[in-house]
Order: C-alpha cells, then sequence, then structure tokens
C-alpha cells in the first residue's frame, strides 16, 4: 500500500522560482503546494499540514518573517520544519531566520539541487525516489496551486 507522497507548501511570490522549485521536488517525488504571499501559506499551512515549508522572506502582505514566527507560536503547525528560502543572504539574516524560527536557511540564487538536497535533510527521499534519490517515483503528482495562482 502506498503512502501519501510527502508534501512541501512553497510560499514565494516569484513565478519563475516556484516554476523551477516546483518542478525539481515535483521530479524527486515530492508533491507541491504554492502560496503566493505569507497570508495564503500561514492558511495553507494550517489547513494542509505539509510535512515541511520552503519560505521566502519577501513576500506580500505578511512578510517571511512574520509568517514564520505565526507559525511557529501555532501549535498546529509549530513542529512542521521551515526553510527560509531567500536572497536575504547577509550573515545577520540567516541569524534573524533562525532566532524567528527557521529551520534551515538557503540564499537564492540557489541551485535546485540544493534545495532537493535541504528538503531530504530534513524529509529523506520522497517515496518512489530511485536509489540516486534522482528518479521520478509513483508519488509525483505536480503541483497543487493556491486558488490566487490561477
Amino acid at each position: 500500500m502506498l503512502s501519501r507522497p510527502q508534501t512541501v507548501l512553497l510560499i514565494e511570490d516569484n513565478e519563475d522560482n516556484r516554476i523551477v522549485y516546483s518542478t525539481i521536488l515535483g521530479h524527486f517525488g515530492y508533491r507541491v503546494m504554492e502560496a503566493l504571499n505569507g497570508e495564503e501559506g500561514i492558511a495553507m499551512a494550517r489547513l494542509e499540514k505539509p510535512d515541511l515549508i520552503l519560505m521566502d522572506i519577501s513576500i506580500p502582505i505578511i512578510d517571511g518573517w512574520e509568517a514564520t514566527q505565526v507559525l511557529k507560536h501555532d501549535p498546529a503547525t509549530r513542529l512542521i520544519p521551515i526553510i527560509a528560502l531567500t536572497a536575504h543572504a547577509l550573515a545577520s539574516d540567516r541569524e534573524r531566520a533562525m532566532e524567528v524560527g527557521c529551520d534551515g536557511y538557503l540564499a537564492k540564487p540557489c541551485e535546485p539541487r540544493a534545495v532537493v538536497a535541504e528538503v531530504q535533510r530534513f524529509l529523506g527521499r520522497a517515496e518512489g525516489a530511485g536509489p540516486n534519490g534522482n528518479q521520478p517515483g509513483p508519488a509525483a503528482t505536480g503541483v497543487v496551486a493556491s486558488s490566487s495562482a490561477r
């Protein structure tokens, strides 16, 4: 019996970044949901309970710093790992990411395979991924977009 694919919530307002990261994560067998801003991301995280969140910091409505704090203070979402995926690349930005509750940090521009490696560090390989971790498996279901992304 196949279990559900591991789910990654990608909170990112840049369409090109969403396409690149969603595509490669789907290729590696993860189910990807997308949110375009912090408010939408918080709502999706609470509703869907993803296995991991990739959080851009410079996003509209509620920025990634505040969205991370909200999710880490909510008992329903506080244990979900959050990886900051951001162009804020100074050492002080990395420190701030950890202070607000991020569990990992990737500075953009970020090689797509580095994103996969960081996701795998927290979740392991997606079910159905090949022995090298690079084969799409039956769990690769594509992208679940938010309503405002249509």
